[in-house]
């Protein structure tokens, strides 16, 4: 434990960077950092590690490598330049727990912009808000991490314990960026992972697996269209098949701990479709991107068997359907926080004392890289971060109070984690 003078010092260096932490926050999210284009927000946070004495590591993510692990999501893009970012503090002698500080750079397309009031990338701070793609999901926690980590620090402490403040990528799409930096062989007591999350703990959340399926037709001029087949008349059958999936998958919640009470856990998002080569030939073909949940628990293997089995059957009908379904990303397992380990007991203690409350626990439907840590390293796992509103849609923005208190509860669970130990002067 710490006192509370030692504490009051660390809070007190929290709010002392704060205007600094935000400026750096903004000039994150001026980066686009979209998928396969993250290389110069990696160059900013690598830059940004580094003069902070971290001993860095910086690597290219290697599908090949990435395919021998069970938990990899199917590669469908060049991953030529696209890096992860580690910086690692060593203390001097080691006699306290590691940490992994996480966070993901990459973020989801930003869409029409003329569907913002503002550029998606200019990221203004306009009445307590931070406005901006990624602002939320997850550039303000990925600068949490760093300030945090400098609030020791600046306090006049060094950490007992060895941390790695990671910046993976692919987060949004595979899960690969967090599997890779495991894969490298980053290690650690315990894993905070500053999503934003309202304030509190995720205590469970699905699995997701991506897949493309494609139909074929038979093309014929419309005139004689009965003795065609339109396949892309046939895909929304095939979506419907899914959805009588996705129906009976929700009527199961009953059976998985922590989904029980939400009104619909299990959610498969239709997220792209095309199809058809000319507007006066009935289409011989259709493709459509499926994002399908699963519960935690839930092997990928056994919910993607169930997946092909229902498109397979569309193929014995009256008029037979041929849907094949590829992978295109997510084969990811979902997970749960077990209560009662002693990261979670920290945690509590860190947030009460900043926020003056009880830590909030939840259950989420999206994906998370928590389940990297989780399933595959048996490492206790804290998704857990600011308010946000609109991730993944126009006008996201995140609370600056919120990034404030969240940046001081995870330094003080820095110095109650690891130890720390007055700094040499």
């Amino acid at each position: 434990m710490i006192t509370d003078e030692q504490s009051q010092r660390i809070l007190d260096a929290v709010d002392a960077a704060f205007d600094a932490q935000l400026a750096f926050t903004r000039e994150l999210v001026k980066h686009p950092s979209l998928r396969t284009k993250e290389g110069s927000a990696q160059d900013l946070l690598h830059a940004a590690m580094a003069g902070r004495g971290l001993e860095m590591d910086q690597w290219e993510l290697d599908a090949e490598e990435l395919s021998t692990h069970s938990g990899h999501g199917a590669v469908t893009v060049s991953y030529e330049n696209v890096t992860n970012v580690v910086g690692t503090y060593q203390p001097s002698a080691e006699t306290g727990r590691s940490l992994i500080l996480n966070g993901h750079v990459d973020v989801v397309p930003e869409g029409p912009a003329d569907m913002w009031s503002r550029s998606p990338w200019d990221a203004p701070v306009i009445d307590g808000w931070l406005y901006g793609r990624g602002a939320g999901d997850m550039k303000a926690g990925l600068a949490a991490n760093l300030f945090a980590f400098d609030a020791v620090r600046a306090a006049g402490f060094e950490p007992a314990g060895r941390i790695h403040l990671q910046s993976v990528v692919e987060e949004e799409c595979t899960g690969n960026g967090s599997l890779s930096a495991l894969m490298r062989g980053y290690r650690a007591d315990a894993v905070i992972i500053p999503e934003p999350e309202e304030d509190m703990l995720v205590r469970a959340n699905v699995g997701v697996l991506w897949f493309k399926v494609r139909v074929s037709g038979n093309p014929t001029h419309p005139r004689e269209m009965g003795s065609g087949f339109n396949a892309i008349d046939a895909a929304y059958t095939a979506i419907a098949a899914l959805r009588e999936v996705e129906g009976k998958w929700n009527t199961e919640r009953a059976n998985h701990p922590y989904f029980e009470d939400l009104d619909h856990p299990i959610n498969f998002n239709f997220g792209g479709i095309v199809g058809g080569d000319w507007p006066s030939s009935v289409p011989a073909w259709c493709e459509f991107d499926v994002r399908a949940a699963i519960y935690p628990g839930i092997s990928a293997d056994h919910a993607w068997s169930e997946l092909q089995e229902c498109l397979a059957n569309l193929g014995h009908g009256e008029e037979p359907i041929d849907a094949v379904p590829v992978k295109t990303g997510f084969f990811a397992e979902g997970y749960v926080l077990e209560p009662g380990s002693e990261a979670e007991a920290v945690l509590e203690r860190t947030h009460a004392q900043v926020f003056g409350t009880e830590l909030g626990s939840f259950t989420t439907p999206g994906y998370l890289d928590g389940r990297v840590f989780t399933l595959y390293a048996d490492t206790p796992t804290l998704v857990y971060g600011p308010v946000s509103e609109s991730i993944h849609g126009f006008d996201e923005r995140v609370s600056v109070e919120s990034i404030r208190r969240i940046t001081k509860s995870i330094a003080l669970f820095i110095a109650q984690w690891c130890g720390i130990e007055e700094a040499a002067h």
